[in-house]
């Protein structure tokens, strides 16, 4: 909105300072306004799937824990050294 300062008409009516709605500018706020309400009362809408009231849930499909019968027990793999050699760390006179 143009800030409009103090001035004094032809007549000698002296006016202060006022904000003024540029031309269009009201018919567009209301416009977006009115679109703005609409979007908030259609998206705030209870919706009812059933004569229940309630939206339906899904059934759980599924048993916990799970447990896989058919397939093997894990194997564990053990630890294999690198090295064919001791390797020797320095020792320390901190002990």
């Amino acid at each position: 909105m143009p800030w409009v300062r103090d001035y004094v008409r032809s007549d000698g009516t002296p006016v202060r300072g006022h904000s003024r709605w540029a031309p269009g500018a009201r018919r567009e706020v209301t416009i977006f306004a009115g679109f703005a309400l609409a979007v908030v009362a259609l998206g705030n809408g209870s919706t009812t799937a059933g004569s229940g009231g309630e939206a339906p849930r899904p059934q759980p499909t599924v048993q916990y824990p799970i447990r896989f019968d058919d397939a093997p027990p894990p194997r564990i793999q053990q630890p294999r050294p690198t090295v064919s050699y001791p390797v020797r760390f320095p020792q320390t006179g901190n002990r």
